[in-house]
């Protein structure tokens, strides 16, 4: 069969059976029925890709299959090829010569990928903390790269962004276009020393690539990527950063930062590696240069509206507003135990730029990883000495100093009784800090804290009646009641940072 005529082929696919739906891509074609999917790659050669071949197109199949596979096995199931039998039918995986392949993939719930789920309000907190999940687990089994010089990958990626986005015939402002590229570039001069040091930490892997909430589905609940990018390694060995920037921006646009927050939060609790602290540095730059391919993509759609072209031009200010972030902050959340001082801080990151909001350091959850514990495993009394009680707090006040340097706001949450831990997390970031002390009487901390399950804190009601004899010293932090609801505490402390 020539290369550039597949009709008979998609004809086929379409028409073996009652029902088959199709969907169309720029470089595929998908035909589902019953619990099927089969995906052929079209014959097309764009800059990014070619699939002009029978032989290139077969290798693209596998490769598919190859790279998705780790992420999503019960979707990827293998390639078929597409026959020419002896008496001139087509069939799928027959005896005769093959004349087309294709990606065979167990059929999902389209109304189940995550734009779907987004558009009918369905991301919630507790959706978002399993997709962060999902995310540091697909970057723990990426392959790692080396070699790749990911960081001249940005420079021309930055080149390519000011040529296509400008232009006689751009509907961007070119003051504008020309603000972004300088900004840009002058984000990769700095930061390249950092991106060449992830790189050869092993930072740099064969990611997704295209990990925006259109290639992410739910499947028995659970969120999996899918569609990762096979075609180009350009696109795909990236920086991991580079590749959770992209779904971070997403979730930023459709005017979802809380989800945001919570998955960008939950991706640096899994991973649990300092380095990433430091690469928060990275995060304006690398969102910024998505949400600026996106304003690209919008506006070069064909038949765009005026509706799309707004798009567009919201995609290119969301660029602008990244790549210039504001002033970090670390807000220190103190109270003793029962004020609802985690409650406080999981509510209040979102309400602390820069984008994608705080990150979230609990004293509690250092602690469970100095043991080697997971968040909700109970520690021995061991656990609790003075002198390991000294670690966690330093430790905390290291980390939170940490992502100040990289530019990215902290809420550090701990009691933060006595004055010497109140002094250290103070020095963290003299500059950039403001201090919380919750308050509340004890028959509510008790209360609360009997009723905790499956909380990070080991803290129970004995705890909370020893606490209550505590001697707090000379406390200069703004105190904010905390004994009303969550929802009350939050306004009183966002009132208190003018958050």
């Amino acid at each position: 069969m020539d290369s550039d005529n597949q009709q008979p082929v998609f004809d086929f696919l379409a028409t073996r059976e009652r029902g088959v739906k199709r969907i169309d891509t720029h470089a595929a074609a998908v035909f589902l029925s019953g619990d099927r999917a089969l995906k052929v790659k079209r014959a097309v050669k764009f800059l990014f890709l070619d699939f002009s071949t029978l032989e290139k197109r077969k290798a693209a199949c596998e490769a598919e299959i190859e790279v998705n596979k780790p992420y999503a096995p019960k979707v990827y199931r293998g390639v078929v090829a597409i026959t020419r039998e002896a008496d001139g039918t087509l069939a799928i995986d027959g005896k005769g010569a093959p004349v087309e392949y294709a990606v065979d993939m167990a059929r999902f719930d389209e109304t189940q990928t995550l734009d779907h789920v987004a558009g009918r309000g369905g991301i919630d907190d507790t959706l978002a903390d399993e997709l962060g999940r999902a995310v540091a687990r697909a970057h723990t089994i990426a392959p790692e790269k080396s070699g790749v010089n990911f960081a001249a990958t940005l420079n021309e990626i930055i080149a390519q962004n000011d040529t296509e986005l400008g232009g006689p015939a751009s509907l961007f402002d070119a003051a504008a276009v020309k603000s972004l590229t300088t900004a840009s570039r002058d984000a990769l001069k700095r930061l390249r020393p950092l991106l060449e040091a992830r790189e050869r930490n092993g930072c740099v892997r064969r990611c997704h690539g295209d990990l925006h909430l259109g290639n992410l589905v739910l499947i028995d609940d659970a969120p999996m990527l899918f569609d990762a990018i096979e075609f180009n390694d350009k696109l795909a060995i990236i920086d991991r950063f580079y590749d959770l920037a992209f779904l971070l921006m997403d979730l930023i646009e459709r005017d979802l930062a809380p989800a945001a927050t919570t998955v960008f939060n939950r991706y640096l609790a899994e991973t649990n590696d300092d380095g990433d602290l430091d690469a928060l540095a990275l995060l304006p730059l690398l969102m910024s240069l998505r949400a600026a391919i996106r304003a690209k993509v919008t506006a070069a759609r064909p038949n765009r509206d005026a509706a799309l072209e707004q798009r567009a031009r919201n995609y290119l200010a969301l660029a602008q507003r990244l790549i210039a972030p504001p002033a970090p902050r670390l807000i220190a959340v103190g109270g003793l135990s029962g004020t609802g001082k985690s409650v406080l801080a999981r509510g209040l990151v979102a309400h602390v730029p820069p984008l994608p909001g705080a990150v979230w350091l609990r004293s509690d959850v250092i602690r469970k990883n100095l043991f080697g514990r997971n968040e909700t495993e109970a520690l021995p009394a061991e656990a609790y000495t003075s002198e390991v009680t000294k670690r966690v707090y330093a430790t905390l006040a290291a980390k939170a100093a940490r992502v100040i340097a990289a530019g990215h706001s902290v809420i550090a949450d701990a009691v933060f009784a006595k004055a010497g831990e109140r002094a250290d997390i103070e020095q963290a970031a003299p500059e950039a800090f403001q201090g919380l002390f919750l308050t509340a009487d004890l028959d509510t901390r008790l209360a609360r804290v009997g009723r905790r399950r499956g909380d990070a804190s080991d803290a129970d009601t004995k705890v909370a009646r020893v606490q209550e004899a505590y001697d707090l010293g000379a406390l200069s932090w703004t105190k904010v009641d905390a004994s009303g609801t969550p929802e009350e505490t939050l306004r009183n402390a966002r009132q208190a940072i003018k958050a």
